[in-house]
């Protein structure tokens, strides 16, 4: 299984704001700003967060969960954690992480009384 770009740009790591406001602090505290050597020299984005290995996808032979995050061949089972991100965003995917886990909660039918 691997994650493939269908369309429009590639995530970067390279935030143009993010990279002034680094220098500014650089500049106040005598630091010296930095970026990853994989994220500068190659263009890949990195992460510190562990992704990947449950990759959603419309069947088995694609991935391991659904679009609502449901196991395939399990009945009650859920992921909803960084491995149902398939592939590195180049930022902190936490948002992006709950985000998709409050979707996949929004599809549980409420008990019955």
């Amino acid at each position: 299984m691997k994650t493939v770009k269908e369309s429009g740009t590639k995530p970067s790591a390279f935030i143009p704001e993010a990279m002034a406001l680094g220098k500014q602090v650089a500049e106040k505290v005598k630091g010296i700003p930095y970026a990853n050597f994989t994220d500068a020299m190659l263009g890949t984005p990195t992460t510190a967060h562990i992704l990947g290995g449950a990759v959603m996808a419309k069947d088995t032979s694609k991935g391991v969960i659904d679009k609502h995050n449901k196991v395939f061949g399990y009945q009650n089972m859920l992921v909803c954690d960084g491995s149902m991100i398939s592939a590195n965003p180049g930022v902190n995917p936490s948002l992006s992480i709950t985000a998709i886990t409050e979707h996949a909660m929004s599809k549980i039918e409420p008990k019955k009384a």
